[in-house]
């Protein structure tokens, strides 16, 4: 009996190591950020130093743990989750992999129960970061396809010119009220199903540093546009929901500022949700 009872409490030291008393996991699109906090609770018998580092490490597997699976749940696409791509290659899944385990540890602090809870974030953009991992970078020279042309007319009234600004810094989607669901790679159409902005049309090595686009819930938080950001309301969205569909107006008056600001070919794109 007595042997039972120690050999349950191993066990049961050796759960409340390995696992949290809580976790948190958020992923900020317009950060680009993906953070995790685990929580962790000494071994029963321990006290003092040994207690604290117990407790810490049970924490950071924790947080590496729920990092992981937040990121296998990004949406790298309409279609495509993290986890499918993991799934379909190896050499993905191993880089995924290193990229949650080489993730930084930006808060870290005991608990008033003894416990420990430390914060862990990867970058969606950027050296080491998820679309780091998860991007193919073509074998060759980059195959970038131009945007597709603007007409210098209003398409619904020909005889309508366009005057173009030219001095737009940006360009802000508005689809609050849609329910836009965010991705790493979205695309915007118009609503004739014409393609007008997307991966294909910027540098693989830029769209890993920087993305295709931030999202935020208001203007205050759409800084990447710039000072000033031509600023177009969705009429619906495309794909699951995870692509902005313009009008055909809108989308030719956004490719003829374009030419002349050149700020898709930045990224300079943030979609309001």
């Amino acid at each position: 009996m007595k042997r039972t009872a120690k050999l349950f409490g191993m066990i049961l030291a050796v759960l409340m190591l390995l696992t949290s008393v809580k976790v948190d996991a958020a992923t900020d699109w317009n950060s680009g950020t993906i953070t995790a906090t685990g929580y962790g609770v000494p071994t029963t018998g321990t006290h003092g130093a040994q207690a604290r580092y117990l407790a810490r490490r049970a924490a950071i597997a924790d947080a590496y743990r729920q990092l992981l699976e937040i990121t296998k749940g990004v949406q790298v696409d309409s279609e495509t989750t993290v986890e499918m791509m993991m799934v379909t290659s190896d050499i993905i899944r191993t880089k995924v992999s290193g990229t949650v385990n080489g993730a930084r540890v930006i808060d870290e602090k005991m608990t008033p129960d003894g416990g420990y809870e430390v914060t862990v974030q990867i970058g969606m953009f950027g050296q080491n970061s998820l679309a780091d991992a998860v991007i193919e970078r073509p074998t060759g020279p980059a195959e970038v396809v131009p945007f597709p042309a603007p007409q210098p007319t209003m398409p619904s009234a020909p005889s309508v010119t366009i005057t173009v600004s030219g001095g737009y810094t940006g360009v802000v989607i508005d689809c609050r009220g849609l329910g836009l669901n965010p991705v790493m790679s979205p695309v915007i159409k118009d609503a004739s199903g014409n393609k007008l902005y997307g991966h294909k049309n910027i540098d693989p090595d830029y769209v890993i540093q920087h993305g295709m686009a931030s999202y935020a819930h208001d203007m205050s938080m759409a800084s990447r546009a710039g000072s000033n950001p031509l600023v177009i309301k969705a009429v619906s969205l495309a794909d699951h929901n995870a692509n902005p569909v313009v009008s055909v107006d809108d989308g030719n008056l956004m490719l003829l500022e374009n030419n002349s600001a050149h700020f898709l070919s930045s990224t300079a794109v943030v979609f309001l949700y």
